[in-house]
């Protein structure tokens, strides 16, 4: 006996499978989505399944639409904004340094007080 395997040199769901076992396929359509990057992608649907409006594009991942002279633009990236950036959309620089004087002067009530501060 070579190695005791009987299914060596297969893998599962294997075999002369045709329509006869697995039933009649179901019509198929191709339909065309085309991208800002000009690639034209062709997937199949089910005759009777309704069919997307948009279909990202496989080759650049860009959204893509069915008209092929006006594909949809590419969507913005917005770069990313720290912390700081959005404290500044809300306060002013007046009320930056009306706060930070307001801190500086607690800051150092509690030294003249005795507190030891870290």
């Amino acid at each position: 006996m070579a190695g005791g395997n009987a299914i060596r040199g297969s893998r599962v769901g294997a075999g002369p499978m045709g329509e006869a076992e697995r039933g009649d396929a179901v019509p198929r359509m191709h339909v065309s989505y085309f991208c800002a990057s000009g690639h034209e992608t062709r997937p199949a649907f089910a005759v009777d399944a309704q069919v997307p409006p948009e279909w990202d594009c496989p080759r650049c991942g860009l959204p893509a639409n069915l008209d092929e002279h006006n594909p949809p633009p590419p969507p913005k990236t917005v770069p990313y904004k720290t912390h700081l950036a959005y404290v500044k959309e809300r306060r002013s620089e007046a009320d930056a340094e009306a706060i930070l004087q307001e801190a500086i002067t607690a800051l150092r009530a509690r030294r003249a007080a005795g507190e030891i501060i870290y």
